[in-house]
């Protein structure tokens, strides 16, 4: 049983990762993810029998955006641990107290702003350069957006002591009354609306016209200075100062960084306090759980970080969180409003999504309408009724869900709310896979929305990568009958996608030229890019490595997609019935005649070899010669298996420059071999020769 829950929560977090981070659609709150986190890294823990590189355990979800420019964080931005009750503050203040042996501290207590992260340079005064959090690694530059935003100097003050060269970081933001404007734009519009503030200060930041992010009025608040001297991301010791153009600049605390920041100019946060003790903690969190709801802007907890930078270095890190800080999550909030009618949405995959539609009520600064009941079982335990008051809850990063009835308010005629049996967009009656909790629709080759859902999978970064097209062109090229199926899309030309408009051709002709470039995207991608159902990435590259092309895929059997690592009988079947539908089998022929890649390169079957089986490699660090995808590719290529975090497992660590400070505390406490990208280079250099000779 414990092995079937792993599997189960491995797969429903990296569904939320993606929401998450790819859609900007979140379907779950942040405390319900966290406990089904844990729960996973309790199982793993109790079953390292069954460790998987790829659990959502190993990984830190991304928003990154490859219509940017990807530049890498000189020193990562990591996340921080979360907690959501005073006994764990408790904890942490304990553990910090230990760490520290007794020595006093100070508790510097923050709001946490509920947007998108940020990292900005100054050199010489001048705002120099913006990139997003992203992996923490590397992020997007989007300097030309952030310079639209008011709040955020362009020009520090003059001779306020500024150093030469500085990274600050904070949060983009949108304020409650933007975010309602902006909201109530797209519904007149019939466009779907932003979830919340932060997935709609996302969406702006990663437009790609700066005039449409001027015009949403973001905001932006920063909590956190970085100086080259002191920046306590480095194992090495610390001078405490930085040189400005006439004096050498001393900043001992996070504190005191904060309020010289606020001299040069930035918007720095007043709810900040320096607290000298646990209660004062408590006091501050208690205070902010209520007042906060006065704030222009979303909130979501309090963030506690040690005040003394020399102890901050002192108490490090962890491999994905410093020692120093942690965030406290305010509960949901909840409120009981009227429920009108129950309708059904259809997703991606045929997933058919509740929801409820209710008298407008207020909640987390937001009018709320509608919230999700996500799926049959819910709403049958919910035991709904049409003209029910029902609880709905929305935390500061969720879409709204009902979770209760207050069945004393119900009326004695009211009618219960019975899910549907047939799909509401195509008719299909629905189906209910084992081991699902959602009813799906079947018809996944003549569903509108399932069938605009496989073409925006299609060209997603990870599949076909056609960078020049989003959901809302897909939605437009469906609506004018310019496609139908994924291999309409190759058919395209500029002038019907212009419509003949002199002033779309530009961007038609940018959309032709991407559709043309993904025709070099290698096999396992277009594997992915397909939409077989539950047919990962992972699972892709597997199935393509194992059977070399599309043919040889399309004819395997049940037994014989079995044996692929991984692949169990439900993977299996489902890549059996996808092929085995006649519609299926059309376009992809059609693909193949189009020119997509439909086998294995040459070259792959040549680099491919065994002589890494067997070991689990951990890639960290900035590379020279290579991309580190493409290492992960090359070290899977040799039969290598590829780890984001370091245990008693890893192999070694395939290391670049700037490697993680904690990463490489670990190793070495660890014993873990640490190979550098040229000796690496070799040792695959060498392979290659011994085989031609």
């Amino acid at each position: 049983m414990d092995e079937e829950r792993i599997e189960a929560l491995r797969k429903e977090l990296h569904q939320h990762n993606y929401n998450y981070y790819v859609l900007n659609e979140p379907t779950i709150s942040d405390y319900d993810f966290d406990m089904k986190m844990r729960e996973l890294q309790e199982l793993e823990a109790m079953h390292p029998e069954w460790f998987d590189p790829n659990s959502p355990t190993q990984r830190v979800g991304s928003d990154l955006n490859q219509a940017f420019k990807q530049v890498t964080h000189k020193y990562p931005m990591l996340s921080l641990a979360n907690t959501y009750s005073t006994e764990e503050v408790a904890d942490f203040y304990q553990r910090v107290k230990s760490g520290l042996e007794g020595e006093d501290f100070e508790i510097v207590a923050e709001m946490k702003y509920d947007g998108l992260s940020i990292s900005l340079t100054y050199i010489d005064g001048n705002l120099k350069q913006a990139v997003t959090r992203g992996d923490g690694v590397q992020g997007d530059d989007v300097t030309a957006n952030v310079r639209t935003i008011r709040s955020i100097p362009l020009k520090l003050k003059e001779g306020s002591g500024y150093p030469h060269e500085f990274e600050i970081r904070g949060e983009i933001l949108m304020p409650w009354t933007s975010f309602e404007a902006l909201n109530r734009e797209r519904e007149a519009r019939e466009e779907t609306l932003f979830a919340n503030p932060r997935n709609a200060a996302s969406g702006t930041l990663k437009s790609q016209k700066s005039e449409l992010v001027a015009s949403r009025k973001l905001d932006a608040y920063l909590y956190y200075l970085l100086l080259p001297e002191n920046s306590n991301t480095q194992p090495a010791q610390m001078d405490l100062f930085a040189e400005t153009e006439n004096n050498r600049l001393s900043i001992n605390t996070h504190y005191d960084g904060l309020i010289m920041a606020r001299k040069w100019g930035f918007k720095i946060s007043e709810g900040m306090k320096k607290c000298h003790n646990l209660k004062e903690i408590i006091d501050f969190i208690n205070y902010w759980d209520t007042e906060r709801k006065n704030l222009p802007v979303a909130t979501d907890g309090i963030v506690l970080k040690v005040n003394s930078l020399q102890q901050q270095n002192h108490l490090g890190y962890t491999a994905k969180s410093p020692r120093w800080a942690i965030a406290y999550k305010f509960k949901a909030e909840r409120a009981c409003t009227r429920l009108n009618e129950v309708t059904y949405q259809v997703g991606r995959t045929g997933a058919i999504t509740p929801v409820a539609n209710m008298d407008p009520v207020q909640l987390a600064g937001t009018t709320v309408r509608r919230a999700s009941l996500h799926n049959a079982g819910v709403m049958k335990e919910l035991d709904l009724h049409i003209g029910d008051m029902v609880y709905v809850e929305k935390g500061g990063e969720i879409i709204p869900k009902v979770v209760g009835v207050d069945i004393a308010q119900r009326k004695h005629d009211a009618q219960p709310v019975l899910f549907i049996d047939k799909c509401p967009e195509c008719g299909t009656p629905l189906v209910r896979y084992d081991g699902e909790a959602a009813f799906y629709c079947p018809n996944d080759t003549g569903c509108p929305p399932q069938i605009k859902g496989k073409i925006e999978h299609f060209i997603s970064r990870k599949a076909m990568n056609i960078d020049s097209l989003g959901p809302e062109t897909i939605d437009d090229f469906y609506q004018r009958g310019l496609i139908h199926d994924v291999a309409d899309l190759y058919t395209l030309s500029v002038a019907q996608i212009s419509n003949n408009n002199k002033n779309r051709a530009v961007s038609a002709t940018k959309a032709v030229e991407a559709i043309r470039a993904s025709l070099s995207v290698p096999f396992e991608r277009v594997v992915y890019a397909i939409g077989i159902r539950f047919v990962g990435e992972t699972t892709a590259k597997l199935l393509a490595r194992k059977f070399t092309s599309m043919e040889s895929l399309q004819n395997a059997t049940v037994s014989q997609l079995m044996q692929v690592d991984g692949v169990g009988e439900v993977i299996a079947r489902s890549v059996v019935d996808f092929f085995a539908n006649p519609v299926n089998r059309e376009i992809i022929e059609r693909l193949r005649l189009y020119g997509l890649t439909m086998k294995i390169s040459e070259e792959q079957i040549n680099n491919k070899s065994d002589m890494l089986a067997g070991q689990t490699i951990v890639i960290s660090g900035v590379f020279r010669h290579h991309s580190r995808d493409e290492y992960k590719s090359m070290i899977e290529e040799n039969g290598g298996k590829n780890s984001a975090s370091i245990s008693y497992k890893t192999s070694f660590i395939l290391a670049g420059e700037n490697m993680g400070p904690s990463k490489l505390e670990k190793a070495n406490h660890l014993g873990v071999r640490i190979i550098e990208e040229e000796e690496f280079l070799e040792i695959l250099n060498q392979r290659n020769v011994n085989t031609e000779s």
